[in-house]
């Protein structure tokens, strides 16, 4: 054989062993989830200097951003005029500072909505808000896309309604006293499902990740909890597990220890993805660190924590 078509095919079949083994470079993907309370409030007076130092120091490559609307003027519990915010308007700028380039908002009806920023471009696939008057969701909800080394990776944030009784109820303590509250939710998280990953097919076999603050308790941690095993907090994530392919991914990751979100002892800030992404997630985990250690000001505003209420979720991607 010539030694010319020789080498060639020597160099294609080392190639294609390659390729067969494996040996194709994947991409280290860093998510960095957290509900900033009121976009951020406590370094509102800093220029949000302390929050830009602390998340590049993960270095993530997306990020998802609960509350990431300024809505108090700095120091207090006085409603800022919507010209005067700085952010929602404000990210493109913001997420530059910390080395993302892109992002992206979902649909949202009030203050509260949910923002990504990334490194990677964002495609934004649906802005999810429901109809009047069934299906409102409250706080709205996003579908973005983004591709990673020839992958999609589908992102759904979220962010529940937060309090016992049902969005626009007339009769508060009725609503209360007949969970009106988890009802409301319950219909938001079927509305958001359907409206995304239950709305293509063979979604179990795609990326997906559905995140964000969920306002629900989930069963696998009644062991803290101690509810009856019919109460009415269960009902958002009881739907997720029986009428979706995610999986929780902090509990797949530590089913042996609670790890809670907010004071107290309490998980409502979840990450669910489906199989093929979990497959190629490295490691996840709620971050417990001096910054964000959740402290109540007692002194002036009793219902605002520093810096924030939540605690941040980090997660890490081979793709």
């Amino acid at each position: 054989m010539n030694m010319k078509y020789l080498s060639s095919f020597i160099i294609a079949i080392m190639c294609s062993l390659l390729v067969s083994c494996g040996i194709n470079k994947s991409e280290d993907v860093t998510l960095l989830y957290w509900n900033i309370q009121n976009g951020m409030w406590s370094d509102q007076p800093r220029n949000y200097d302390t929050f830009v130092e602390y998340v590049k120091g993960y270095d993530p490559d997306i990020c998802v951003w609960c509350e990431a609307q300024s809505i108090y003027h700095s120091g207090t519990d006085k409603v800022m005029p919507k010209e005067d915010r700085y952010l929602v308007d404000g990210w493109g700028e913001l997420a530059s500072r910390y080395g993302h380039n892109y992002w992206y908002i979902g649909g949202y009806r009030d203050s509260y909505p949910q923002v990504i920023t990334s490194k990677y471009p964002i495609e934004g696939i649906k802005q999810i808000v429901g109809n009047e008057p069934d299906s409102v969701v409250t706080h709205g909800s996003g579908w973005a896309k983004i591709e990673i080394n020839g992958k999609s990776l589908n992102l759904v944030t979220t962010h529940t309604w937060p309090q016992k009784y049902a969005f626009r109820a007339t009769d508060i303590e009725k609503s209360k006293s007949e969970n009106g509250g988890d009802a409301y939710r319950l219909m938001e998280m079927d509305f958001i499902c359907k409206s995304t990953i239950n709305s293509v097919e063979d979604g179990e076999t795609e990326f997906w990740m559905m995140l964000g603050d969920f306002n629900s308790r989930s069963r696998v941690d009644n062991s803290i909890y101690n509810y009856p095993e019919d109460d009415s907090r269960f009902w958002v994530h009881d739907y997720i597990q029986e009428n979706t392919p995610y999986l929780d991914l902090i509990h797949e990751f530590h089913p042996d220890e609670f790890c809670k979100t907010m004071p107290g002892n309490s998980r409502i800030d979840f990450v669910y993805c489906t199989e093929p992404l979990f497959d190629c997630i490295t490691d996840a985990y709620v971050i417990v660190d001096e910054y964000t250690e959740p402290v109540r000001d007692s002194l002036k505003l009793s219902n605002f924590y520093y810096p924030s209420d939540h605690r941040p979720i980090l997660v890490k991607m081979e793709l």
